[in-house]
């Protein structure tokens, strides 16, 4: 029983024993029985077939070229109607495939003739199934052939796509697509022509134009680097199609093909007057000519419009030419709405519509009778502390409402009643912070602003002056004046001798005139750079304000002095917390500029050791913010991984960095995430303190429920630091969202927390910015269904995140009045239509969360789970609205903020 069977030896019933047959691979008896067994299982149709191409193979290698001729057109014949199949390999290659070797032998006998072409053709085919891996027969055999019209083969031969879905895998490199590009590469490295490639690329392009498939064009272009000539390929019916691959797959391109990539969409939507589309993509491109040529190309002064709109949102400042519109008065009109003076008015319309109005206080925010006793008890103490937190919450609440119930005086209170007293509520510094907290309640509105703001500027309090000019830049953040109020106001205080009211004009200035890039501001803030008698947070402010007015503009002059100010300062003060924010100020002027701030960087080498490296972290993460560059993000996580003795002030910079790179698409920005969980459990305490900031930065305004968790969990941190940025963080996340559970998060928070003044405050500041606006704005500096970056609300957001890197140092000791920087983020999240007089009108439409259909085919559906609400509406993080109703065309594809609708001519109104 237990002998070894006899390999060969069969059992009873005349098969072999199974054990040996899964170990021993044995010959059929007799092979023909198994081609037998093979052919019985086919149809008689299919049999039919088989036999048939086996004659063709035989009779193609008949000595009589008539013969040969009949042969090989059936064979294509067969090929040609079989590959309209999609679902397996078509059945003439697959019964071919054993006699491509017999084919190509004889090929290779045949003289030159028109049959050896037809011959070549064949092959180039059946070397689809066939060729081995790296010979590129399939393109060999192609541009040897007859160069016929190559759709002809079908859908398999030309695109590689299609045997992703439906063929096996192993053929995809086989195809002629992807030959092409190997071939190429190979070519352009020996230096060879590749003009017959380049007819073969002609071929396949305009095929795959023809039968929607846009994206396998794009890509065999890419690949041949030739992509402008998609531009002639493009028609009306696919140009969208194929501009969203290009834009969608840009945010994945190495530089400079990245901008080529939009350039030629640019061109494409230029070509079909799809301004709108060519606008945003001229913006992401930071191209002020390409804005001009759309101006100068729309004669539609309606389309002009909404181009404005769409610039203001961006907060691009912009002067209008008579090139661009040559009316006066038209121009005037357009010059408004890029100035963005209608803002505070829209905002308010929204607000009205949505019976949000009544002012909120700090109490509401709290919610002190949802705590037990001993929190809400202790709540009630009336210390400075919580009474500046309150001042905060009030502002963060009430922004751009222009009511409120501690600072604004109500009409019956006798005239400075009610607001003085709240004021004085708060200690020295704090009634900086409460002056200029009535700019942020009247933002966007500066005349009943300014007029308001005003009695502050008579006060013997230098602290009150300072918040009343600091207010004066609130008030105009965002909102560009023909007369310059700001400046004319904030100018002549610039240079006295308190330090606090220096600061509360310079950083007014720098909020005023965000990426206005205004001449005479520089002219007037660049000289304290080098006044060596200045104090260290005045020359911070300065630098960061000069940062903010010339945001990615790579200004030299500005990039030298705040230089030459580093150099400067003596050895202890550079290890102060204000000196950390001077190279922020310089990385501002080279945001999102890539390259350009390599000269800066190299200066930068040359500083003291102790803010050297901070320096470099800094620039390197403004340059490359929003980018998505995997590089960079590689290489600011290899700085965090270095372990110090004494932590180092520059990984929280890094930290910061990898976010500021990551946050440019969804998918660097998940991989993010999970990197910095990584840095929480192995980082130091400095990298660590930094994580909650890079989270918040990465879904700012956007609470995900992982990192909702991760930071409750760090707010209960041993290190109070991390607990405080945690906590800050949480608000940052849910700013303007109302998000209930962190809200009730803070809730508890407030209750743990109670004793412990400085991580109460944070609370509180994180309470007020869950409730921004009362949940109508939101903080995130993408806009335009995520596909513009708006650098000023970036930098607003940055120079706040790197404050938070000294949490006691600075925003727990008296420079609290960062925390309006976030005023440059600021924006209504709505959508908001108006008529062709631009008057709101209420129109249906869906709201659902966006879907991605970039490379679909078909109209796929861009929204799911929608509802149907009237206009004006909220938009949430990732929400996409869309028009229920066909009475009206809206003139932006993209329906966030200000749309505006015209009629439509074809519409029929069903009576």
């Amino acid at each position: 029983m237990s002998k070894t069977p006899d390999p060969n030896s069969t059992d009873a019933s005349g098969s072999k024993s199974t054990k040996e047959e899964a170990t021993i691979k044995v010959p059929s008896k007799d092979p023909k029985k198994k081609d037998d067994k093979k052919d019985e299982d086919l149809s008689e149709e299919d049999l039919a077939l088989k036999q048939q191409l086996e004659l063709y193979v035989e009779r193609a290698q008949d000595a009589d070229p008539g013969l040969q001729k009949v042969a090989l057109e059936s064979m294509r014949q067969e090929i040609r109607t079989s590959t309209s199949s999609m679902t397996s390999v078509p059945k003439p290659l697959k019964f071919l495939r054993p006699h491509y070797g017999t084919l190509k032998g004889y090929y290779e006998k045949m003289p030159d003739s028109d049959l050896k072409k037809l011959m070549a053709d064949i092959l180039s085919v059946l070397a689809l199934t066939m060729s081995a891996e790296g010979e590129r027969e399939s393109l060999k055999y192609r541009l040897v052939g007859s160069q016929g019209e190559i759709g002809s083969w079908g859908h398999e031969y030309v695109s590689p796509f299609w045997h992703l879905k439906y063929w096996l895998t192993d053929y995809f490199y086989r195809n002629l697509a992807g030959e092409i590009s190997q071939e190429y590469v190979k070519r352009q490295s020996e230096e060879a022509s590749i003009d017959d490639l380049m007819e073969l690329v002609q071929q396949i392009v305009a095929f795959h134009m023809k039968h929607n498939a846009e994206p396998e064009a794009v890509d065999l272009l890419m690949e041949v680097e030739d992509l402008d000539l998609l531009v002639e390929h493009v028609d009306n019916t696919n140009y969208k199609r194929t501009c969203s691959y290009l834009t969608s797959s840009a945010k994945y391109l190495p530089g400079p093909d990245d901008m080529l990539v939009l350039d030629i969409a640019y061109t494409i939507y230029m070509k079909f007057e799809e301004y709108p589309s060519a606008l945003v993509t001229a913006l992401y491109l930071d191209n002020t000519q390409y804005v001009k040529q759309v101006f100068t190309s729309c004669d539609d002064l309606l389309r002009k419009k909404q181009f404005c709109y769409i610039l203001a949102r961006h907060g691009q400042t912009f002067e209008l030419d008579e090139e661009m519109c040559a009316e006066d008065e038209e121009r005037e009109g357009l010059q408004e709405i890029i100035n963005n003076t209608k803002l505070s008015e829209g905002y308010l319309t929204l607000a009205r519509d949505i019976e949000v109005m009544e002012a909120k206080t700090p109490d509401d925010i709290y919610k002190p009778h949802l705590l037990d006793g001993r929190a809400s008890a202790g709540a009630s103490v009336d210390s400075a502390r919580q009474n500046l937190a309150s001042t905060f919450v009030n502002a963060f609440v009430n922004a751009g409402f222009g009511q409120d119930k501690l600072m604004t005086v109500p009409s019956e209170a006798s005239s400075g009643g009610a607001s003085t007293s709240w004021l004085f509520k708060n200690k020295e510094h704090g009634k900086a912070s409460a002056a200029a907290s009535l700019g942020m309640i009247l933002l966007w509105d500066v005349d009943s602003g300014l007029a308001q703001i005003d009695k502050y500027f008579h006060s013997t309090d230098t602290h009150v002056i300072a918040g009343a000019l600091l207010g004066v830049g609130i008030v105009n953040c965002g909102i560009k004046n023909e007369c310059d109020p700001a400046l004319a106001l904030l100018a002549e205080y610039i240079d006295k001798e308190d330090p606090s009211i220096r600061i509360g004009a310079i950083m007014g200035l720098g909020l005023a005139y965000a990426g206005s890039q205004n001449e005479q501001i520089r002219s007037k803030l660049t000289p304290i750079l080098g006044d060596s008698k200045a104090s260290l947070d005045v020359l911070a402010f300065t630098a960061i304000s000069l940062g903010l007015v010339y945001v990615g503009s790579c200004n030299e002059e500005i990039a030298q002095a705040i230089i030459f100010a580093l150099m400067e300062r003596s050895e202890s003060e550079l290890g102060e917390p204000f000196a950390r924010l001077l190279p922020l100020g310089l990385g501002l002027l080279y945001l999102g500029k890539q390259e350009s701030v390599e000269a800066t960087a190299e200066v930068s080498k040359t500083f003291n050791e102790k803010i050297r490296k901070h320096c470099d972290m800094t620039l390197l993460s403004c340059a490359y913010a929003g980018t998505g560059n995997v590089l960079k993000v590689q290489h600011f996580l290899g700085q965090c991984a270095q372990h110090f003795e004494k932590g180092e002030t520059f990984q929280g910079p890094a930290v910061l960095g990898i976010a500021m790179v990551a946050m440019a698409e969804e998918l660097g920005l998940e991989m993010a995430i999970r990197s910095l969980e990584h840095l929480l459990q192995y980082g130091e305490q400095n990298i660590r303190r930094a994580v909650p900031l890079a989270l918040a930065l990465l879904c700012i305004s956007n609470p995900k429920v992982n990192v909702m968790d991760t930071l409750s969990r760090l707010s209960h941190d041993s290190d109070s630091e991390v607990a405080m940025a945690a906590i800050i963080s949480l608000g940052l996340i849910g700013a303007g969202t109302n998000n209930a559970r962190i809200a009730g998060m803070l809730r508890n928070l407030s209750s743990y927390y109670y004793k412990e003044a400085n991580l109460l405050f944070c609370v509180r500041i994180a309470q007020g910015l869950v409730h921004l606006g009362k949940g109508l704005l939101t903080l995130s500096p993408y806009h335009s269904e995520h596909f513009l970056l708006s650098p000023t609300a970036l930098a607003g957001l940055v120079t706040l995140l790197h404050a938070c890197l000294d949490m006691k140092a600075i925003i727990l000791g008296k420079y609290h009045y960062i925390l309006y920087f976030l005023t440059l983020a600021m924006q209504p999240r709505m959508l908001l239509t108006v008529d062709e007089n631009l008057k709101p009108l209420s129109v249906p439409v869906r709201v659902g969360q966006a879907v991605d259909v970039v490379g679909q085919a078909g109209r796929p559906k861009t929204i799911t789970g929608f509802q149907t609400h009237s206009t004006p509406v909220l938009l949430a993080a990732g929400d996409r609205a869309e028009l229920a109703t066909e009475k009206y065309i809206p003139l932006s594809p993209i329906l966030e903020g200000f749309v505006i609708l015209k009629e439509n001519p074809d519409n029929r109104d069903d009576q």
